[in-house]
């Protein structure tokens, strides 16, 4: 497995939720690991904390559906850094609204947050990992690409379209080194949320064990991919006839 404490990893949303798990679990294996999102507060917060636990952390507020900002972010990170490594594409957004009543304004922000900013993110990682003949992009997908749930049309085509994605930076990236992948978690939790912390353990994964495998993929000898993965709580109701 690949040594991380040389490496520059790039994490969109990662201020909460799965984003924050993932930055955490890349620090904590040494990685020089740069935080991307909206929240400037928490993103300088979360920064700190990782810094005193003797990390390599930078902290670059980016609002990801802002093509000027992703330009900054990246700019930033080779003013910073030189290079980057591992992208991991996980800022999203859901939208629980039934469908004939999503505005198109509505349907454009999931757009935007959930696949125009990996889309963004994605092209510019890849002029950068082109010069290096090397480089991982991880995609972060959701079992909603295999079994969407009612009222949620913009979150789901986003995450169908987000395999589209993978595949064709897969395909686009070979020549020259660079793996793209795709991760789809079922319901996750981080341990700061209320509403899930009574559910069982076996309906809900703890957002740090999803963190853990995308670390694992980013681990993986730069030959290999594991191109696609599915990870859910044993007793989600993803398989079988109810």
């Amino acid at each position: 497995m690949i040594d991380l404490t040389e490496r520059v990893v790039i994490v969109t949303g990662a201020s909460s939720g799965i984003g924050e798990a993932i930055a955490r679990e890349f620090a904590g294996d040494g990685a020089m690991t740069v935080l991307a999102a909206r929240s400037a507060g928490k993103l300088t917060a979360l920064a700190a904390e990782l810094r005193e636990a003797g990390g390599t952390v930078l902290d670059c507020p980016t609002d990801v559906t802002s093509e000027s900002d992703i330009l900054h972010l990246f700019a930033t990170v080779m003013e910073k850094f030189g290079r980057v490594d591992v992208l991991v594409n996980n800022a999203g957004i859901a939208d629980h609204t039934p469908t004939v009543d999503v505005s198109l304004a509505a349907w454009q922000r999931v757009i935007d947050t959930n696949l125009t900013s990996a889309f963004l993110c994605s092209r510019e990682a890849m002029k950068i990992m082109k010069a290096q003949r090397r480089g991982r992009i991880i995609n972060i997908g959701s079992v909603s690409a295999k079994v969407p749930r009612p009222d949620t049309i913009g979150y789901a085509a986003t995450k169908f379209a987000m395999e589209g994605l993978t595949r064709s930076l897969a395909l686009d990236g070979r020549d020259f080194g660079i793996a793209a992948s795709i991760l789809h978690p079922g319901v996750t939790t981080s341990m700061l949320s209320g509403k899930t912390r009574d559910m069982p353990a076996t309906e809900i994964m703890p957002a740090v064990e999803v963190a853990r495998i995308v670390v694992m993929m980013a681990t993986l000898p730069d030959e290999m991919n594991l191109l696609e993965g599915l990870v859910l709580p044993i007793g989600m109701a993803f398989l079988g006839r109810g």
